[in-house]
């Protein structure tokens, strides 16, 4: 099964548009658990159990593992997933921008050694940069178009010179992704749920692509207004939460309270869609 028939299955199955996003933070986490970057596993496990069935992605982010030498934890983490939410398919958050041979290794390391099932990646080199993740026929690639914090204008909100007109990089990188780019039908977009408006737009530019859009929950971002700008029949949505989901209690509650803080985030995606 490729990844979007992945996505499509989980939204459908657990009637849920929520992605939740795995940033351990061992410093956060409850009770014994506390600073122990030897339980960053079993920190994670117990989350993605308490939300399974609540959500259409998991979404680890590389770095929170990499940086405390946990790359053996992501390991688990992810055969974890696989044998007991073997449904809800698994985004890497990596956001990987390289070329040639490095790009290569890179989605080796992504697809082979991590067996995710769509990667972040950043598309500033161009489609070279991109390519080799595509030879891995049904995987996913999400690329950043119009991310959520404020130095995203500095790059994104830039016009260029076009034949096309003067469209805004972030426009550019939409129309790309929709069109030449997306050989195999595996790309969608990152665009971040503090800028509704501008979901809009890509949307409009990339009506079939899924779209990935953090944000919502800890940093601010409109679940509803999420929901009215990104969703549509042919146009799936991802919408990740994080921290406000991992990090809902510091009791000995936090399981549940993850629980409860996923199922309020999908209830309120789900009322926004009708």
């Amino acid at each position: 099964m490729n990844f979007l028939d992945m996505l499509q299955g989980a939204t459908a199955r657990n009637g849920s548009l929520l992605c939740v996003g795995l940033d351990p933070e061992p410093q956060r986490f409850p009770g014994a658990l506390q600073g122990d970057a030897r339980r960053i596993y079993d920190f994670c496990a117990a989350i993605v159990d308490a939300t399974c069935d609540l959500v259409c992605a998991f979404k680890p982010q590389i770095a929170y593992f990499a940086a405390h030498g946990a790359e053996d934890q992501l390991e688990r983490l992810m055969q974890h997933m696989r044998a007991n939410a073997p449904h809800v398919p698994v985004i890497l958050d990596a956001k990987r921008g390289d070329i040639g041979a490095t790009a290569e290794q890179y989605a080796r390391e992504a697809f082979e050694r991590y067996g995710a099932d769509a990667v972040t990646l950043s598309p500033f080199m161009g489609f070279d940069s991109i390519e080799p993740y595509l030879r891995y026929h049904g995987k996913g690639a999400f690329l950043l178009c119009r991310t959520s914090n404020p130095g995203g204008d500095d790059l994104q909100a830039q016009r260029l010179a076009s034949v096309d007109g003067q469209p805004l990089l972030y426009e550019h990188i939409a129309a790309q992704a929709q069109g030449p780019w997306n050989r195999n039908g595996q790309l969608g977009l990152v665009v971040g749920a503090t800028y509704p408006e501008e979901i809009a737009r890509v949307r409009a530019l990339a009506p079939t692509l899924p779209l990935l859009i953090p944000g919502v929950g800890a940093q601010g971002g409109d679940a509803a207004a999420t929901v009215r700008a990104g969703l549509t029949q042919d146009g799936p949505i991802v919408v990740n939460s994080s921290r406000a989901v991992l990090y809902a209690s510091g009791e000995g509650d936090w399981k549940d309270a993850a629980r409860t803080a996923a199922w309020a985030t999908r209830q309120a995606l789900d009322e926004a869609r009708g």
